[in-house]
């Protein structure tokens, strides 16, 4: 049980590092714009060295936003339940910790994938065609690391719940 609670949490950990940094770094695109090279993230985008916040409230970047914050909270809060899961607890508990954590967990995946999702969908569809040299870069890529880790962290916590439970006394009903 241990073992895998040891490699949930290294996933999470990892994964909510990166969920966090994706977030909040302006590399998700980078593109060609009057023959310099330009990037944008979700809060900001560059032309060369100099950077402007980006002041237009346009849905799908506040979206985006919004899950990717969603996910890192979740994420946050299973790595939280994640530790606390390695504490002695009753065996009459309702709900197990490794199995908390792992709901979280999957959650989190849940919430990046929408928001990776929503970024793809509209930059492939809009933006691509508003600049011609273009490309995802590796702010965007670390979000789609970050959804693998998160993930393998859920499944990690399910595993250890399942073994939890196959070493939990039967009682009658």
């Amino acid at each position: 049980m241990y073992s895998f609670m040891g490699g949930g949490l290294f996933c999470a950990w990892v994964g909510t590092i990166l969920l966090v940094v994706a977030t909040a770094t302006d590399h998700w695109m980078q593109y060609r714009l009057s023959g310099s090279f330009a990037h944008q993230g979700l809060w900001r985008y560059c032309l060369g060295s100099k950077c402007y916040l980006q002041t237009e409230s346009i849905a799908y970047w506040n979206a985006t936003r919004a899950f990717m914050i969603l996910s890192a909270l979740c994420a946050t809060s299973g790595v939280v339940a994640g530790i606390l899961a390695f504490s002695r607890q009753p065996t009459s508990t309702r709900l197990s910790r490794p199995f908390s954590a792992g709901i979280m967990f999957f959650t989190s995946s849940l919430f990046v994938l929408l928001a990776l999702a929503i970024y793809t969908g509209v930059t492939v569809s809009f933006l691509g065609r508003r600049f011609g040299d273009w490309r995802f870069s590796w702010s965007y890529i670390l979000g789609w690391v970050a959804l693998l880790l998160t993930f393998f962290a859920g499944i990690f916590y399910m595993c250890a719940y399942r073994v939890h439970e196959g070493r939990r006394p039967s009682t009658p009903r």
